[in-house]
């Protein structure tokens, strides 16, 4: 039942891409959809079995096939269930199901072929992303790690016909490339420090050697594997990649920033908590990392008009938090806000797609306003999802968000704390900044164009800014613009990831508030060294539960109840602060911004243009590639050198060639000459001699 989790998608995948272009969108997108939901339902029935089970022994493994032998060294083609990969299942199987079925509205206005493909490759990104959760050793995780590179390139890259799209495509996997390279690297290390890839083999073989408090070669693995991570889940300096990614279809930048691909390197921390635990040089270098970028980010993301770019740049931000949570040694935390931020950033994706839709393809904020009581259900899934990333108290973000702060000021690091605080504040500012430029305040749209297909999409692949009545400020109206609110499988979607958006925290509640983190004591289990769960036969559900199958030794725990209760208030106090000030700047006083943003032009200008990290990256790297490429690698070497010595060969066997044909001409005067100059040519030598 394991394999099935991952080989459903997989087969949905197979059946689109051979067939898709031929069947009914409602027999592709149904197809794609219920392959996904059942995945999701036989990942529900595991993990309720892997809960039944002792926590000490809960782990199941799924070995298929004996893959590599060489020697003494063999890899397995293995799945394992654990309480770790029981949490990123359900989120991929879950947010992921939600967002096939709200892609079947979404994306309905494509041809039956271009549906088809889409939905193929939404399902092969699940696969793949399945397999990186599900693998047992880090072979089987790269290839899922490889795979959602490979997808993330065909959906950003989905209207290749139109140049930012193939270039953004093109971006991702380059950038990607880079990251994986390290991993790589840190995975050629650890077969030879360690003869194994079997991630419980390596903890338990880590747990027993001691703590690096020099650099040695557990440091730099760990430091490899970060790299890697810094690629798939857009950390500095590997970032740029993400924000482009918004020129892929909408339930892409959903599926990429919410259930999968982003998400890639927190989980491959977690799954070495024992390796980077004993790499604190490591660590710090995760957490002041995920700092930089979550403050970079958010900063970013105040200033930006896009609709869509706005959430990119949260993406990045909130991957921040998360690798601070793991740079503190925190992972349960980390693995908490990846699931809360799961369900209300595809809410919010979703959300923005259901605007684009409305408004015919406009993604600019500037050009929206007053939409809140034309697209109700819209209006109110994102306001919700949006309270939730500011992090007000009663909803999942704040529960999650605050366990990431607490931890990080209770490790001591209270300037980290302080950048936390400092993100969430501007978290909280430029999401309320979204909702107010976009659903109150007057409607800045004009009337639809015309070119807009029966459902009012813009064809997205060939088109590239809006309309030209919506480059200017529209009359304070909405005469002659037919909006319309999220059909009813967008609604469904939005509804459900609202109400997660809701709910999701409270499988953390601290025990400051009288909860007990059941989620915390899930997870930990799957940080510790153990040998629980041996590989069982293909088809067997239960693992072996060993004699030393006993989970680490667990921290004790004080109380620290006051203190979590005070940085709580803290934590909420900076969340309304952010919408407060986002509502009184952008509904109050709306002058003020404008005046802000001429008083500091330079500042307004550098954010605006992300800190020019992407002119830096092409004049310091890309650039110089390309001269170093044309100028001396293909026309200095290739073409002189190469291309020269081939040619050179040739100009000289035709030389050569020429001089000898005219031995053998058939011209008897030229043969008595010949042999007249042979006869001249040895008397001479004879006389000399």
């Amino acid at each position: 039942m394991l394999a099935l989790i991952p080989l459903l998608p997989f087969a949905g995948f197979l059946v689109n891409a051979t067939m898709g272009r031929r069947l009914p969108k409602t027999v592709t997108g149904g197809l794609a959809s219920a392959v996904m939901v059942v995945s999701f339902l036989i990942a529900v029935t595991q993990v309720w079995a892997l809960a039944a089970m002792p926590p000490e022994s809960r782990q199941v493994n799924q070995v298929l096939f004996t893959w590599i032998t060489a020697g003494d060294f063999s890899l397995d083609l293995a799945f394992r269930l654990d309480a770790l990969s029981a949490v990123m299942i359900l989120v991929i199987t879950g947010i992921g199901s939600l967002i096939h079925i709200y892609s079947t509205a979404y994306m309905s206005h494509e041809t039956d072929a271009d549906f088809g493909r889409f939905f193929s490759y939404l399902n092969l990104f699940c696969f793949f992303m399945l397999m990186l959760v599900l693998g047992s050793n880090v072979l089987v995780m790269f290839v899922g790690w490889e795979g959602v590179g490979l997808c993330s390139y065909l959906l950003i890259g989905f209207y290749y016909e139109k140049q930012a799209a193939a270039d953004a495509a093109k971006k991702a996997f380059v950038v990607n490339r880079i990251g994986d390279f390290a991993f790589i690297l840190g995975a050629l290390l650890l077969v030879v420090t360690f003869n194994s890839l079997d991630f419980t083999t390596i903890a338990l073989a880590a747990k027993a050697m001691p703590v690096e408090v020099t650099f040695g070669t557990l440091s730099l693995i760990t430091l490899l594997l970060f790299v890697g991570a810094t690629g798939k889940s857009a950390q500095i300096p590997l970032y740029v990649w993400l924000p482009d990614a918004m020129e892929g279809p909408t339930p892409v930048s959903a599926l990429i920033h919410a259930a999968t691909m982003v998400t890639a390197g927190v989980y491959m921390i977690g799954r070495n908590a024992v390796l980077f635990e004993h790499a604190p040089i490591t660590l710090g270098i995760v957490a002041v990392v995920g700092a930089a970028t979550a403050l970079m980010a958010g900063t970013i993301g105040l200033v930006q008009n896009d609709i869509k770019r706005v959430l990119a740049y949260s993406t990045v931000s909130q991957l921040g938090y998360m690798f601070l949570a793991m740079g503190m040694g925190a992972f349960g935390a980390g693995i908490f806000h990846l699931m809360t931020h799961a369900f209300f950033k595809a809410c919010l994706f979703l959300g923005s797609g259901a605007v684009i839709h409305a408004l015919h393809g406009e993604q600019d904020i500037r050009k929206m306003g007053g939409l809140k009581k034309h697209i109700p259900v819209t209006y109110w899934t994102f306001v919700i999802a949006s309270v939730a990333i500011a992090g007000v108290p009663g909803l999942a973000g704040f529960f999650s968000k605050d366990e990431i702060l607490f931890e990080t000021f209770l490790h001591g690091h209270q300037i980290l704390w302080g950048v936390g605080v400092l993100t969430s504040l501007l978290t909280a500012t430029y999401m309320f900044r979204l909702v107010h430029l976009t659903f109150h305040g007057d409607e800045r749209f004009g009337a639809v164009a015309d070119g807009h297909d029966a459902h009012g999409h813009a064809p997205q692949h060939l088109s590239t800014p809006a309309p030209e009545h919506l480059s200017t400020p529209a009359p304070q109206h909405s005469h002659g613009v037919h909006l319309h609110d999220a059909p009813a499988p967008m609604a469904f979607a939005l509804i459900v990831l609202a109400i997660g958006s809701i709910l999701a925290g409270y499988v953390g509640v601290p025990h400051a508030l009288g909860g007990h983190n059941n989620l915390g004591a899930w997870l930990e289990p799957a940080f510790q060294a153990t040998n629980c769960g041996q590989p069982v036969a293909t088809g067997e559900l239960a693992g072996i539960a060993l004699e030393d199958c006993l989970p680490g030794e667990e921290a004790g725990v004080e109380d620290h109840a006051a203190l979590e209760l005070s940085l709580m208030a803290v934590s909420s106090l900076v969340a309304f602060a952010g919408i407060g000030l986002a509502s009184f700047l952008w509904l109050k006083r709306k002058d003020i911004p404008a005046q802000m943003a001429t008083q500091f032009a330079g500042v307004h200008k550098l954010l605006l243009n992300k800190y020019y990290v992407d002119e830096v990256y092409d004049a310091t790297i890309v650039q110089p590639i390309k001269v170093v490429s044309q100028e001396g690698l293909w026309r200095g070497f290739d073409v002189k050198i190469v291309d020269g010595a081939v040619n050179g060969a040739g100009y000289f066997v035709s030389g050569v060639s020429i001089v000898l044909r005219l031995l053998q001409n058939g011209s008897v005067k030229t043969y008595a000459a010949s042999i007249f100059a042979g006869a001249v040519v040895i008397l001479a030598f004879y006389l000399w001699r």
